[in-house]
């Protein structure tokens, strides 16, 4: 994360306009020069940066009057209906009735505005109603008064994408099962909870002997068996699990075994809300979709079972817990065609603390939102109290990366985690031109072709689009310009293995599948041999394959002699920082493998096949929850913030695409799970209720505990982040010594200054020491991220935090206003150091350029602003203000990365005018783009006038003081100008030390 306000729009109308995929682009020449003001973006993006428009669909439509539940009153005629502390909102009161009502008549009147009709109401927790809207309803929505945000529908699924065991080295004789006694104890004792979609009870991954109703001997004690209709297990920690297998549709008592030890659903509210004939899915503890087998089966799946599908043979598949047994809670739920999948909190719910009662050791949660959950969220509390009872909670971070504070899930009492790669099922396209380029197969058995090599949208049929045809949707693909031929398809809209489907409809032998930005590869379970290419190599592919005579072949293997460096993050692993932490808790905790993970499934919904890969943090999760399951069975007195810690310690390093080491500790938290090193963790940093009720409270939760609050900051977790450092701040850690020992710390921050004492620690055997780390902004810039590690070294072991600051010599405003040719504004700072230098440049007021821009406008006809950013830069702002007061305009500000360009935020609102802004920015080549959806009235363009300030120098701004008089106290900046021109806007900036910095715009 850095200082250029990269937001993350959730309830804006952002939200709605700008997918996933339109965060990226194809490449551009790095070394190029800036091209002139309203010039096409750079490299003839073709159409590819993937910025998608309102798409028609049903939307929640917010309002700004309140709604019941804390309406105060104001509207003429309508009482207050906003209840008095203590009680609850009476919807059933005269006034809540005729408040609501009016309400309701509010909602039918904004949407007649643009010819919608509310479909329904909803007045008391929220002002807001839903609608079908068409994309021109949604933009001229987004601009009327008192709307609030327009939203798509949105329905929370399971955290998939639609190596084994062996990359965690845990499997053959040096490997971590061996060390744990075998595949038969690995995990004995211990049992997993899965709150998922239900499982396969027939996978040969979950096969057992059959429960016996006879207890467990001396020599057998954790042999679970049948009591009444009860499914008992004595367990390692010496309690008693206690399930049952629930019948329901097509799921019988003895589905379960003693490998799958319990199995129920909860489902009230989701079969209570879905007509059956929108269900595909039973109504028992069956697995409607997949998720749940796989992830079940991820975790603690019966060891060495062989696996072919589609003639190839994947070898054997192994849970990472064999030993471990499996109970799972269905709580998630399958629509038609994926229609209406997901959970409900209150099923959720039930889930949990049906898992929580039976008596599990772990619960593995694959599942979350797309905006974070916060602390108090019912499900995260419900994971503090089975954190309370010593279960471990294993959470997916979220598929929304890579774009920062995309994350859920992220309590502290939860292990938060993100996906990494493994070794890569490799492919290579060898082209007719003898270019050859390695991606991801898991679908070709031998060679295919060589053969014509086509486009789909070269292929398509007549009545098909050009767009439909490049993706090669369903029914899309003409079988006389396909059959025999091997065809290149873009990813984007539509299912990546529905594409496949329809290649082999239309008689292809092979397809291409081409990411158009750089984006994570997947090697599906393809219909017919598929190699999955990234950029910037499938552009070439795609090029080469509209020119006459292309061929192809698709080889097994990696032919180019180039290797994949792994494990890299996934491109879809959510990032932090963590929004409801304010960044002063690393989130996520840790990566483990998360793509191409091969797993057993349902086969009615995956084709058949029984196994398959998915990707997702759904599929790093069971990695950890099996890992701590492994622990567990080991260590059952330990805590679950013990096993933890002993996870996060002793990870290894994430790579990039280069080999390099990845050093965005907000991708991959403490790093790379590592099995081989977890068991000697030498230190570990234990927390429980005290510390989870005390973080609470220093984030401004009253938990009616009395639990004294914590600097969230110095939450005893075995990772250091401070969200926003001013000058200096001094955190306390506590350790407890699981091994004997002399440990040395070593701490290392880029552009800080970090001390540790003590620096030495000399424990026994568990005694506990508490630490300090003081860490002092130094030449570090502010609000930019900088991160490090501490490490203690001792005992045969080393003990490793990842440390994340986001320095800043000032807390002061990013932007502040005014207006007048003379004239000044005063706001308030407070800075880290005391006589820290002051300093005013400016002002820019470039002139106002002319342009223009159709609605719906290919990417590549979009008119660019970019400016070349120097080491001497200030500030940037570009305002842009349409001619036709009734037009509407936004702006996507980019920049060029590693040659490519990568768009960053979406600026507007929908009115006749926006600003974008960069505060100190680095250097390099940044720039907006114009973009409108709907012309004026009776124009076939939108056209405005485009400025562009770039502050660099000049002394017309004057700032007082010129230095900071003290350090941590609020003083008052005032900025002053005299002589700008009215007619215009003017930037200045506010400079204070480490490029820290306030934006003065005045007109």
């Amino acid at each position: 994360m850095n200082h250029l306000s990269l937001r993350r729009r959730t309830a804006l109308i952002a939200a709605a306009v700008l997918s996933a995929a339109a965060f990226a682009a194809p490449a551009v020449n790095a070394a190029q020069t800036a091209p002139p003001p309203g010039s096409p973006p750079p490299d003839n993006l073709g159409g590819s940066l993937g910025l998608p428009k309102f798409a028609p669909g049903k939307y929640v439509v917010t309002l700004a009057d309140k709604p019941v539940a804390t309406y105060r009153g104001g509207v003429a005629g309508l009482k207050a209906t906003k209840p008095a502390k203590g009680r609850k909102v009476d919807t059933a009161s005269p006034d809540s009735k005729r408040y609501s009502a009016f309400l309701n008549g509010r909602h039918n009147q904004v949407a007649a505005k643009v010819g919608a009709k509310a479909s329904r109401h909803y007045s008391t927790a929220v002002n807001a109603f839903a609608a079908d809207l068409t994309s021109t309803q949604v933009s001229a929505l987004s601009k009327t008064p008192g709307v609030v945000a327009v939203t798509p529908d949105q329905l929370h699924k399971a955290l998939d994408d639609k190596k084994p065991a062996d990359f965690l080295k845990l499997s053959g004789s040096a490997g971590v099962w061996q060390a744990l006694g075998g595949n038969a104890e690995a995990g004995k004792g211990v049992v997993v909870g899965v709150v998922d979609t239900g499982i396969w009870p027939e996978s040969a991954s979950l096969s057992g002997p059959k429960l016996g109703t006879t207890p467990p001997t001396a020599a057998d004690p954790y042999r679970p068996y049948r009591s009444g209709d009860s499914i008992v297990m004595h367990k390692a920690d010496g309690n008693d699990f206690t399930g049952s297998c629930e019948v329901g549709e097509d799921f019988t008592a003895d589905l379960c075994n003693t490998k799958l030890i319990s199995a129920k659903y909860f489902g009230d509210a989701w079969l209570g809300a879905t007509p059956p004939d929108a269900r595909a899915d039973w109504a028992s503890a069956r697995d409607g979709g997949g998720h749940g087998t796989h992830t079940a089966t991820t975790a603690a799946g019966r060891p060495g079972v062989d696996v072919a599908e589609s003639g190839i043979n994947f070898g054997t598949v192994s849970g990472i817990a064999p030993a471990a047994k499996i109970a799972v809670y269905k709580a998630l739920w399958t629509g038609k065609d994926g229609v209406g999948s997901g959970g409900y909190t209150s099923d959720i719910l039930a889930a949990v603390d049906q898992a929580v009662a039976d008596g599990v050791d772990v619960i593995n949660y694959s599942v979350g939102s797309i905006f974070e959950s916060a602390h108090t969220d019912p499900v995260q509390l419900a994971f503090l109290s089975a954190a309370s009872a010593g279960i471990f909670v294993s959470a997916a971070g979220g598929n929304s990366g890579p774009y920062e504070s995309t994350l859920d899930n992220t309590s502290p009492w939860v292990t938060t985690v993100g996906a990494s790669t493994v070794a890569p099922y490799d492919a290579t396209v060898v082209l007719g031109n003898g270019e050859k380029f390695a991606g991801l197969s898991t679908s070709i058995a031998s060679s295919v072709g060589p053969k014509s090599l086509v486009t789909g949208a070269a292929a398509r049929t007549a009545t098909a689009t050009e767009y439909d045809g490049s993706q090669c949707l369903p029914n899309t693909l003409d079988s006389t310009q396909v059959s025999g031929k091997i065809v290149v398809c873009d990813r984007g809209a539509g299912a990546r293995v529905d594409k496949s489907a329809e290649v082999k409809r239309a008689g292809g032998i092979g397809m291409v599948l081409l990411n158009l930005f750089d984006q994570d590869m997947v090697a599906d379970s393809h219909a017919v041999p598929t190699v999955h290419l990234n950029t910037p190599v499938s552009l070439t592919v795609k090029a080469y394959a509209g020119t006459a005579g292309a061929t192809a072949q698709l080889v097994p293997g990696n032919q180019t002699g180039k290797a994949t460096p792994y494990p890299q993050m996934a491109d879809f692993s959510s990032r932090g920082p963590s929004l409801s932490n304010h960044g002063n808790l690393l989130k996520p905790d840790i990566a483990a493998p998360g793509v191409n993970v091969l797993a057993a499934v349902a086969p009615p919904s995956n084709g058949g096949h029984s196994y398959a890969f998915y990707s997702g943090t759904s599929m790093a999760a069971p990695h950890i929850a099996g890992l701590a399951a492994l622990y567990l069975s080991k260590h059952p007195d330990w805590t679950p913030m013990m096993v933890k810690s002993a996870l996060m310690t002793t990870t290894s390093d994430v790579k990039t695409a280069t080999g390099a080491v990845d050093n965005d500790p907000f991708a991959r938290g403490a790093g790379e799970v590592q099995p081989s090193r977890m068991f000697n963790p030498g230190l570990v940093y234990d927390s429980g209720d005290a510390d989870w009720l005390g973080y609470l409270e220093g984030n401004g939760v009253n938990t009616g505990t009395g639990a004294p609050a914590i600097n969230p900051s110095n939450y005893n977790a075995p990772s250091i982040a401070v969200g926003q450092l001013v000058g200096t701040q001094t955190i306390t850690r506590r350790v407890t010594a699981v091994t004997a020992g002399l440990y040395r710390a070593t701490v290392s921050v880029p552009g800080m200054k970090a001390v540790v004492t003590p620096s030495i620690l000399s424990l026994q055997k568990g005694q506990t020491r508490s630490f300090t780390i003081k860490l002092t902004q130094d030449t570090a810039p502010s609000n930019q991220t900088t991160s490090g590690w501490l490490t203690w070294e001792g005992a045969g072991t080393s003990v490793r935090s990842p440390i994340v600051v986001v320095p800043t010599s000032v807390v002061a405003p990013t932007n502040v206003s005014g207006s007048g040719a003379s004239g000044s504004v005063s706001y308030e700072v407070t800075a880290g150091k005391a006589g820290a230098p002051i300093r005013g440049y400016g002002f820019a007021s470039a002139p106002q350029v002319p342009g223009e821009v159709p609605a719906g406008a290919a990417d590549a006809d979009l008119p660019a602003y970019p400016v070349t950013v120097t080491a001497g830069t200030k500030a940037v702002q570009w305002n842009i203000k349409t001619v036709d007061p009734a037009g509407s305009i936004w702006m996507v500000l980019y920049k060029v990365v590693d040659g490519r360009m990568q768009v960053l935020s979406f600026e507007g609102t929908g009115a006749n005018q926006a600003t974008a802004t960069l505060a100190a920015p680095t250097p390099g080549v940044w720039g907006v783009l114009a973009i409108t959806l709907s012309n004026p009235p009776g124009a076939d363009t939108t056209k405005y006038t485009m400025q562009t300030n770039v502050v660099t120098g000049g002394n017309a701004l004057k700032v007082t003081p010129s230095v900071a008089p003290a350090a941590g106290k609020p003083f008052e900046v005032t900025a002053s100008w005299s002589g700008l021109p009215t007619d215009r806007r003017s930037t200045g900036f506010v400079e204070f030390p480490n490029r820290a910095g306030t934006v003065v715009t005045v007109n």
